[in-house]
């Protein structure tokens, strides 16, 4: 009998999407994302996507050090595999988005695979109040917001985190992103198996429509043959709706409240550990088994945390 397929949660605990005033459970502080990335492992994720924030002001920041006041706590405590962002905020230049994942040398590290109208400022009808000023000037200019991702700054971050031996999370917020991504794999830039996240709902990017699920993924199988994972994440009130059509085609999935603060409709999530839990019952109710962090380091191929710099 063939052995039952696994499938990888990845939890985005916290990011640079969503703003401290907008939840109250957002972690935004060091120790509050080094606890809600615990919980997430805790819960079942085998890879946490992470962010970090400036504790004073509650801005995204790519300072290591920030990073540093919570990366080794969580590596102690889990085993799941970190996994850096070097996307951080569309406001930062290409250099400073990649300094974690060159610094610390994460075994993933997050790689949008193309620039992308970025369109908050739909949240602003949502909110009558902000903690911070800049949070509404944040969504307010995403109505004039390209997040850069040009050929050269993907070649400058696949060419200088390869050095460490991090693989990648492509994410791809539109089918010209997957074809992007075959460009790089093309080209020796990028090797399988490949780790594609495909997002869906971001005004701007492909639509979270069942048929723009299915898009992605014959288009991601036409160009990348079979050696690459597909997952996906649903931002918004489509992340479990999302989930669940990958799951049934194949995919793996990826929750949190970096990609959406709801648990159920109108009823925000209390941590993203919550819906690390609900995606379970999910995956579990189609009789799909849940990859380990060891799993998901062999279908990955990934180095070890062992090889990782923090």
């Amino acid at each position: 009998m063939a052995s039952q397929r696994k499938v990888i949660i990845t939890c985005a605990v916290t990011g640079a999407i969503h703003t401290p005033s907008m939840s109250p459970h957002l972690p935004a502080d060091p120790g509050a994302i080094g606890d809600a990335a615990i919980a997430a492992a805790e819960a079942g994720a085998a890879i946490l996507h992470l962010h970090a924030r400036d504790p004073e002001t509650g801005r995204p920041t790519q300072d290591p050090d920030v990073f540093g006041r919570f990366l080794p706590r969580v590596k102690r405590s889990t085993d799941a595999v970190i996994n850096l962002t070097t996307g951080g905020s569309p406001h930062m230049s290409v250099e400073e988005r990649m300094r974690p994942a060159v610094e610390l040398k994460p075994e993933v590290a997050s790689l949008n695979m193309g620039s992308i109208n970025f369109g908050l400022f739909p949240m602003l009808g949502r909110y009558d109040e902000f903690k911070h000023e800049w949070e509404r000037e944040h969504l307010e200019k995403s109505r004039n917001l390209v997040f850069k991702n040009t050929f050269e700054d993907i070649e400058k971050i696949l060419t200088t985190c390869a050095e460490n031996d991090t693989r990648f999370e492509c994410e791809c917020y539109d089918i010209g992103h997957l074809y992007n991504l075959h460009h790089f794999v093309s080209r020796g830039l990028i090797r399988p198996p490949l780790f594609v996240q495909s997002v869906f709902g971001i005004l701007g990017g492909i639509g979270p429509h069942p048929e723009d699920v299915l898009h992605m993924r014959r288009t991601a199988d036409r160009l990348l043959g079979r050696d690459y994972q597909w997952s996906v994440l649903g931002a918004g009130g489509s992340q479990m709706r999302i989930a669940a059509q990958a799951a049934a085609m194949g995919g793996n999935v990826r929750v949190g409240l970096e990609d959406s603060l709801w648990i159920a409709p109108g009823q925000l999530a209390e941590s993203s550990a919550q819906q690390v839990r609900k995606v379970r019952e999910i995956l579990e109710g189609l009789s799909l088994e849940i990859a380990t962090p060891a799993e998901a380091r062999e279908m990955l191929q990934l180095k070890g945390g062992d090889q990782v710099a923090f």
